[in-house]
C-alpha cells in the first residue's frame, strides 16, 4: 500500500466514527470489558497508580473506568468527535492523533490499552505502529490488545477498514516489534470458540 492508501483508509474510517459518535456511545457504554482492563492492570509490575494510554479510546468509557480506579489515564483517538466526548465524559486528558501520525512521548506509560482499535491498522503499517507503542512504554511496560479475530484477511467492512488476524499471525507482528508474549484469550468468556469473535492478548516490553 502507498501513503495515499493509508490516508484514504484513515479518513474514511474516522469519518464513520465522527458521524456516528452518539450512536456508537449509546451502543457500547454498557459493554462489560472488565476482563480486559484486569488483564492489563494485573500484568503491570510497577507500583500503582499507573500511567495508562487508552489507545483508540472512543467516547471514553474505559478511560473513565481507569481514572475511577486511581490511575493516570490519557486517551488517544483519531476521531475529533470522540476526543471531545471522551474528555467531557471521563475528565481525562485526550489526544487527537491517528495511527498514521502518532506522536507519543518515549517511555511514559506503564501500560497501553488497545481495546478494539489496532484492527483498524492495515497490515503493512502495523510494524511501524507497534514499534511506536513499544517506544512509548516504560521498560517492563505492558501492551494489551483486543481485536476481532479472523483468518488474516483485511479490507473494507462497510465504511470501516479492518485487519482480522489469527493468533499466530498477530504474535508474529507483535514479537517482531520487540514484545514478549504473556498470555492470550478469547471473548466472550465461557462460550464455544466459534462464538468467541474477539482475540485478546497481553505483551511485555522487554527491559
Amino acid at each position: 500500500m502507498e501513503q495515499d492508501d493509508f490516508r484514504d483508509i484513515a479518513e474514511r474510517t474516522l469519518h464513520h466514527y465522527d458521524v456516528n459518535a452518539p450512536r456508537f456511545f449509546a451502543g457500547t457504554i454498557d459493554h462489560d470489558v472488565s476482563q480486559n482492563i484486569a488483564a492489563l492492570l494485573d500484568a503491570i509490575e510497577a507500583e500503582a497508580p499507573f500511567t495508562i494510554l487508552d489507545l483508540g479510546c472512543g467516547p471514553g468509557r474505559d478511560l473513565k473506568t481507569l481514572r475511577s480506579m486511581g490511575h493516570r489515564a490519557i486517551g488517544l483517538d483519531g476521531s475529533a468527535r470522540f476526543v471531545e466526548m471522551a474528555a467531557q465524559y471521563s475528565g481525562c486528558e485526550v489526544w487527537l492523533q491517528n495511527f498514521l501520525d502518532l506522536d507519543l512521548p518515549d517511555e511514559l506509560f506503564d501500560g497501553i490499552y488497545a481495546n478494539a482499535s489496532l484492527f483498524h491498522v492495515p497490515r503493512s503499517l502495523l510494524p511501524k505502529v507497534l514499534k511506536e507503542l513499544y517506544a512509548a512504554l516504560k521498560p517492563g511496560g505492558v501492551l494489551f490488545s483486543s481485536n476481532p479475530r479472523g483468518n488474516n484477511e483485511e479490507g473494507w467492512n462497510g465504511p470501516r477498514w479492518g485487519s482480522f488476524h489469527d493468533y499466530p499471525a498477530w504474535e508474529a507482528f507483535v514479537t517482531e516489534a520487540g514484545f514478549e508474549p504473556m498470555h492470550h484469550y478469547y471473548r466472550p468468556a465461557g462460550l464455544p470458540r466459534d462464538q468467541q469473535p474477539w482475540l485478546a492478548s497481553v505483551w511485555r516490553k522487554l527491559i
